[in-house]
C-alpha cells in the first residue's frame, strides 16, 4: 500500500518536473531564436520581412511541442 502511494508521488513529481523543463526550455529557445533573428536583421536590413516571418514560424513550431510535452506530462498526472 505504501509502495503504490509512494510511487505515485513519484511519478507526480516526475511529470512536474517535465512541466517545469518543458516551459523553460521552451523560453529559451524563443530567446536564442530572437536574438539571432534581431542580429541577422542588423546585418541585413533589406531581409526584416523574411526573416521576420521564419522567426514566427519557428517560435510557433517550438510552442507547439512545448505544449504537447506539457500535456504529456498533465496526462501523466492526471490518468497514471
Amino acid at each position: 500500500m505504501l509502495g503504490m502511494i509512494l510511487a505515485d508521488a513519484i511519478a507526480n513529481c516526475g511529470a512536474a518536473l517535465g512541466a517545469g523543463i518543458a516551459a523553460i526550455a521552451a523560453g529559451i529557445g524563443i530567446g536564442k531564436i530572437g536574438g539571432s533573428a534581431m542580429e541577422a536583421i542588423a546585418r541585413q536590413p533589406e531581409s526584416t520581412g523574411d526573416i521576420r516571418s521564419n522567426m514566427i514560424v519557428i517560435a510557433a513550431l517550438i510552442e507547439g511541442v512545448a505544449f504537447v510535452a506539457l500535456i504529456v506530462c498533465f496526462l501523466a498526472i492526471f490518468i497514471a
